[in-house]
This record gives C-alpha cells, structure tokens and sequence, in this order.
C-alpha cells in the first residue's frame, strides 16, 4: 500500500474520527495484516511513490484524503485544514486498486464525509497554488448513488478521460443528511473551452440524463460564500440546484 503508514492510520481508514463527536461509521471488512508489513517507513520521512515491477504506472501519482466535522461547528479555512487528513498516494493502476479495494465506500459514510483524490501536491483546498485560479463542477445526488457515481468519476480521472491536459486536480465526493455532492476541479476557470469539455465528459462518462443540472463555481466565488455564511456547512453548494 504505496506511502501509507498503515500502523499510523489505520483509525483513518477506518473512518472513525475521534474529534468528529460520532464513530458509527462502518469498518472496511478487510484485514490489514499483509498491508501492514507494507508499512512505508524511512525515519519518519515519506518516500516517493513508485509503480513497482510489472505494474501499469498511471499519468500522475494521486493521493486520497479524508474530511469529516461536526455541522455545529463553524466553518473556515482554518479549521477546513485541520480536519482534512492525508490517507494515501497511489503511483500505478495495481496500486490504486490494491488501496481503493480497503475503503469504506462513500454511500455507507455517516454524517457530513468528504472522500478526495487529488495529483500529488495538491491539496484539495481552494487555496492552493494549483486550485486558486480554478473551479469545479457541481453534480448534486439524491442519495443511493453516492458510491456508484464516485467510482465512475475517478476511473474517468485516472484513465484520462477529460482530455484537458494537466488542467484536472481533482474529484470530491461529499456525503451530507439528505443528498451527497460530487465535484470536479480544475485550474483554469475563465477558459470555457476547457471547463465545457470537462462538462461535456462528465455528462458521457457517468450517463447523465440530458436534463440533469450542473453548475460550475469558481473557487474565488466559493470563498466569498463562506465568508458571508461562515456557520453554513454547505457553504460551497448552497446557490446550486439538486439535479438528480
């Protein structure tokens, strides 16, 4: 299991938070022992994710993080930060697999989840050096297809479906009480050629029906939208219209 300390974070990927107030989330039932021996250490330090022997290396190495807070609580930056946590990077499509297989799937996350799978080096937060400029699609789910729509997404990723260069940084699927939110994102907001393809090939590769409603926000927008609605969790989502 490629830079993933498993004997570290196996609370992680068991999805059970212990600042979060609420620990029903399920366990994977798969057992970590082999994966443990698999334990990345060096001092302390990470090292560099690597397709091994015979394994199919993908475009760019991805790395999984995992967001969960209490909907109570404000919501900014700052905290946004100290909440998100770094499960796994992932170099190869063996790789991937072999670590996609021990996670929960999103569908059966409790309470207000995030799952993200973003290239290496980018964190999933607006401000970074890679996102500030950009956006992301908006696809607002009625419950029940959380786990099949996020799968379908990240395999369009990986594969390099969306044909838009190194413009991608990442996917995120947000579990909330009564409806779950996938989003895209990527670096260029004000280049519509690009952000239209990437509409374009969401619509193909998770079948959309021809009515359904995307919404595209920028970054920037996002930002503003909590400051003017700090305690509001869906801060980032709430000018956008449910569409299936």
């Amino acid at each position: 299991m490629s830079d993933l300390d498993w004997t570290k974070n196996t609370e992680i990927l068991r999805l059970k938070d212990d600042d979060s107030g609420d620990h029903d989330d399920p366990t994977p039932q798969k057992e970590t022992e082999k994966c443990e021996k698999e334990s990345i250490q060096n001092n302390g330090k990470r090292k560099t994710v690597t397709p091994g022997v015979g394994e199919h290396p993908l475009q760019y190495n991805y790395t999984f993080w995992y967001s969960r807070r209490t909907p109570s609580r404000p919501a900014n930056t700052q905290s946004y930060e100290q909440n998100i946590k770094q499960i796994g990077t992932v170099a190869s499509v063996e790789q991937f697999w072999k670590f996609y297989s021990h996670l929960v799937r999103p569908g059966d996350l409790t309470g207000h989840s995030d799952f993200h799978l973003f290239k290496e080096g980018i964190k999933p937060m607006w401000e970074d050096e890679a996102n500030k400029n950009g956006g992301k699609w908006i696809i607002r789910l009625r419950k029940g297809l959380a786990s099949r729509f996020w799968e379908n997404i990240i395999l369009a990723m990986l594969g390099e479906q969306f044909m838009v260069g190194e413009e991608i940084c990442g996917v995120v699927v947000s579990i909330r009480f009564q409806e779950d939110i996938l989003s895209i994102w990527n670096k260029t907001a004000n280049d519509q050629v690009t952000t239209s393809r990437i509409r374009d090939t969401l619509r193909r590769v998770l079948n959309l029906p021809p009515n359904t409603i995307m919404e595209y926000k920028t970054h920037n927008d996002s930002l503003k939208s909590l400051f003017v609605s700090v305690c509001r969790d869906n801060s980032s989502f709430r000018n956008t219209k449910i569409s299936l």
